[in-house]
């Protein structure tokens, strides 16, 4: 079974390097406009209205874990995420390993 992973993320870079990562490791990595439920998203909060983006993937995946990450702590920015309904919090450097931990062994 492969883990199906969407992906909302604005910096090239970063992006590149996650889906890089997640693919290796066996992933397949969904399309933002696609059809398919993920088994897990993961939004990086610099993306511009990134909690009306959490909120909205909450109300279409009620049951898909929701992990986002930032580039560092912020506990003001991580609750407003939280209570827009995701899932987990990560710092941007270990969220690699926080998603790969989903992955089927």
């Amino acid at each position: 079974m492969t883990i199906k992973i969407l992906l909302w993320c604005d910096d090239l870079m970063n992006r590149m390097r996650l889906e890089s990562e997640w693919k290796a490791a066996g992933a397949t990595m969904l399309k933002k406009r696609g059809t398919e439920t993920p088994d897990c998203i993961v939004v990086d909060l610099a993306v511009r209205k990134a909690c009306d983006h959490i909120a909205q993937l909450r109300a279409t995946f009620p049951q898909v874990d929701i992990i986002v990450f930032g580039p560092q702590y912020d506990p003001d920015a991580f609750e407003a995420a939280k209570r827009a309904g995701a899932t987990e919090v990560a710092a941007r450097g270990s969220i690699v390993e926080r998603v790969s931990r989903r992955f089927p062994k």
